[in-house]
């Protein structure tokens, strides 16, 4: 009962997460567009303490699991979001399985992929521009579409910042397990 409590706990903390990477956009596009490359350096402490918990299948797929039922729920999770997200899933969970699911190796690894779950989320801004700036006009103050299109239009800083994300969640990891020394030492 007491690691049913810990997981639901580290989900409502990803759920936070989550949430904060979103309303990021607030201040500018660019930012809903490209935190998810810096919400790794609060992801990892998350999975790790989560994997700890979780010795076999599951961490991942907790985590995520829980984000996508309440996106579906709150009608937030368009097809590009599910498909992102189911795929980044079950890469944790190969790769976790793979290098051992009570190592440390296969921690850090099965975390690259998981690094990129925000990605998933923001997914629709390019494979869906129309609808995205609809929404958007809908949605946000007035002009907030006219900022977006830029952001939408410039790939190459997309590619960047995803290529950026993998040095920070690898970072990231590194950061976790130093601070959560006593729950990173149960693992091999």
């Amino acid at each position: 009962m007491k690691s049913v409590v810990k997981v639901f706990l580290m989900a409502i903390a990803y759920l936070a997460t989550f949430i904060l990477g979103a309303t990021s956009g607030i201040i500018h596009p660019a930012c809903y567009a490209y935190v998810g490359a810096l919400l790794p350096l609060i992801f990892a402490f998350i999975y790790l303490y989560t994997c700890t918990v979780i010795r076999g299948f599951g961490a991942a797929t907790a985590l995520n699991g829980f984000i996508l039922v309440l996106f579906l729920l709150a009608g937030e999770a368009d097809t590009t979001f599910i498909i992102g997200i189911v795929v980044l899933t079950a890469l944790a969970e190969i790769i976790r399985r793979l290098c051992g699911y009570a190592t440390l190796k296969g921690v850090r690894w099965s975390f690259v992929p998981f690094a990129f779950s925000f990605f998933a989320y923001t997914l629709h801004w390019w494979t869906d521009t129309e609808a995205s700036l609809a929404a958007a006009v809908e949605e946000m103050p007035a002009g907030y579409d006219g900022l977006m299109k830029p952001v939408i239009d410039n790939v190459p800083v997309l590619i960047v910042v995803l290529l950026l994300t993998l040095p920070v969640a690898l970072w990231a990891m590194r950061l976790a397990t130093r601070a959560l020394k006593k729950q990173a030492a149960t693992l091999k």
